[in-house]
């Protein structure tokens, strides 16, 4: 039984296949048509997974959408009722939209369909809706290695969810307890990621690696004023505060009076301030997941915990919860945010309607390292590179790695598109940029001269997983890049008198380790753990370059610039090698020289996107 689950319409569309439970396919839309986040009907990453399923439309069982529009058009409406005449701005822009285009979605999805995958299949009748949070929990437990698990979801808000429990056993998955709009701690932290001066839905992950620059000096102000938090980890905001439930912002004047001055401009230097903002509304944050976490154990007695939602994506949260041992396992779906929304809505389907038999992968989980999406041949690939003018050579696979190991040590930054695309929002060794970690100046090449974004942010280390324990305080798998955990004291630089007196950004270019180029200002690092099963080639490089440097580590930060998608084809990993000061370009088994490189094929990669 073929299952296509979508989703759309918000931010980050994706699409996915299942075939009887199995995972076969996912991908998000933005891959296909480079426009970051893009909320339109995924109809490229449709035909890509019919593509990889091998499958035509008349093959497919059921059509599972990710939640419900109608119960979101009925939030709009309470909502705005409850804080009417409060908001009528903003909901008389919203009205038309809903009436035209939202509040009729099933008819606009099947139109959709028909447009993408042909008139003659009835639509109608394999078409259904999965509700937003059971999508979340659903692409969290069914994946994951547990036969039982508690499942917490934390994001922006479903139709009326924010936060939610469900509780998974075998094939069954029931919610058990919610949290509702407006009180969310996802829009709390966008609401902080609007006042520090970035994008809501894009920039949170900026806060977060942000937050170690500062001191948490307002997190009591938060407790105190926005945001009650019970002894189980529920919690309520004080909406004077906010504007997102009526306004076209999301904070207000009153929140501003409360912090000292209005939201940072975007682009504008970064002060102090923003930066104990960030350290604070994490701290806060972690408090809650944790006290959630604590209360979740207590009440269910289940000893393995799954995450879903936005808010799992705030991999220091999910270490710190690692740490504190409250469970025995955790497993984050690595496609937390709504592009999973597709592939739990599939899963959901099959296992709560249509009864289907679960079976626990007995290797790690059922995502296959997150490994889902296009592959391209060695034919496909020197097409698509000719078309572009390229100047390549073909290796074998260890002519590649050899080179590419040179060129790692040799302080180059290397372009590395390999195998099937990840699906979420983490590149893990398909399409990565790569480097050496032992390196004092990459971190902050790589953020100017490559990715062109802001200089604080830091880069994960991919560490060969038979190693992470000689490196990091951390002792369990994590392939999805979503726990941070500290680098081990015995590979830490001790900082002088004169640079423990630092502050903000100042602290930036004081290394803090062997590996400085992945070791924060805290000591702390994203960690991405490596198998062979998963990514053999990957697995190779990095062995190859722990035989030659005696490091067992790469730094890996997602193959685009900033505003841009992670690249998908050849073509697109082309075109971002000859934007940036990429040195190295290693495509399947076709290795790139920029320096053998027309010069004329070189331009300003920044002017095509809008900065995030």
């Amino acid at each position: 039984m073929y299952i296509l689950g979508i989703s759309a319409f918000y931010h980050d569309s994706a699409a996915c296949i299942t075939k009887d439970g199995e995972i076969v396919a996912a991908a998000q839309e933005e891959r296909f048509t480079r426009k970051k986040h893009d909320s339109s009907f995924p109809c490229h990453a449709i035909k890509y997974c019919m593509q990889e399923a091998q499958i035509d439309a008349k093959q497919i069982d059921n059509v599972v959408f990710y939640e419900k529009p109608f119960i979101k058009f009925e939030r709009l409406i309470e909502t705005y009722l409850a804080f009417a005449p409060k908001g009528f701005i903003s909901f008389a822009k919203a009205m038309p939209v809903w009436i035209k285009d939202k509040l009729f979605q099933k008819s606009a999805i099947i139109k959709d369909l028909k447009s993408t995958l042909g008139e003659d299949t009835n639509w109608h009748e394999r078409l259904m809706f999965s509700e937003h949070h059971l999508s979340h929990a659903a692409s969290a437990f069914y994946p994951s290695p547990f036969e039982s698990a508690a499942v917490l979801t934390l994001d922006g808000v479903g139709e009326w969810t924010t936060t939610s429990m469900a509780i998974g056993k075998g094939s069954n998955l029931k919610v058990m307890k919610e949290i509702h709009f407006p009180h969310s701690l996802g829009l709390l932290y966008s609401a902080f990621t609007y006042y520090t001066g970035f994008k809501v839905n894009s920039g949170e992950y900026k806060v977060m690696g942000l937050a170690p620059y500062g001191e948490p000096r307002f997190a009591n102000l938060i407790r105190e004023k926005l945001i009650t938090v019970a002894d189980d980890g529920s919690f309520h905001l004080d909406m004077s505060y906010f504007d997102y439930a009526t306004g076209l912002t999301m904070t207000n004047k009153k929140f501003d009076k409360l912090f000292g001055g209005p939201p940072r401009k975007s682009e504008s230097e970064l002060t102090q301030r923003e930066m104990d903002l960030a350290a604070s509304v994490q701290k806060v944050t972690e408090d809650i997941v944790v006290k959630l976490a604590k209360s979740i154990a207590k009440e269910t007695g289940e000893r393995n915990l799954c995450l879903a939602g936005g808010v799992a994506l705030n991999c220091v949260a999910n270490g710190i919860l690692l740490r504190e041992k409250i469970f025995d396992n955790i497993w984050i779906q690595p496609a937390a945010g709504d592009a999973g929304g597709a592939l739990g809505a599939a899963l959901s389907f099959w296992y709560l309607y249509n009864q289907g038999e679960r079976k626990i992968s007995s290797v790690g989980d059922a995502m296959k390292g997150s490994y889902l999406g296009p592959a391209f041949s060695d034919a496909e690939i020197e097409e698509e590179l000719k078309s572009c003018g390229a100047v390549f050579k073909k290796c074998s696979e260890d002519e590649l790695i050899e080179d590419v190991t040179s060129a790692l040590a040799n302080e180059k930054a290397v372009g590395w598109m390999q195998g099937r695309m990840e699906f979420g929002p983490r590149a893990l060794g398909g399409r990565s940029i790569i480097a050496d970690p032992r390196s004092p100046k990459m971190q902050k090449q790589l953020n100017l001269k490559v990715k062109y974004r802001e200089s604080f942010r830091p880069f994960a280390p991919s560490v060969l997983c038979e190693d992470i324990g000689e490196w990091f305080e951390h002792y369990s798998d994590s392939p999805y890049m979503l726990l941070v955990a500290n680098v081990k004291k015995d590979k830490r630089r001790i900082m002088t008198v004169k640079e423990k007196t630092l502050f903000g950004i100042e602290k930036l270019n004081v290394p803090r380790s062997s590996v400085p180029a992945i070791t924060h200002v805290d000591y702390s690092a994203r960690i991405q753990t490596v198998h062979v099963d998963t990514n053999p080639r990957y697995h190779a490089l990095i062995s190859n370059f722990k035989k030659v440097t005696g490091c067992p580590i790469v730094v890996n930060t997602s193959f685009n610039i900033r505003g841009e998608p992670i690249v998908c084809k050849p073509k697109d990993a082309f075109k971002c090698f000859m934007g940036t000061d990429l040195d190295v370009l290693a495509v399947g088994n076709y290795l790139l020289i920029k320096d053998q490189q027309d010069e004329n094929l070189k331009e300003n990669y920044k002017k095509f996107y809008e900065l995030d």
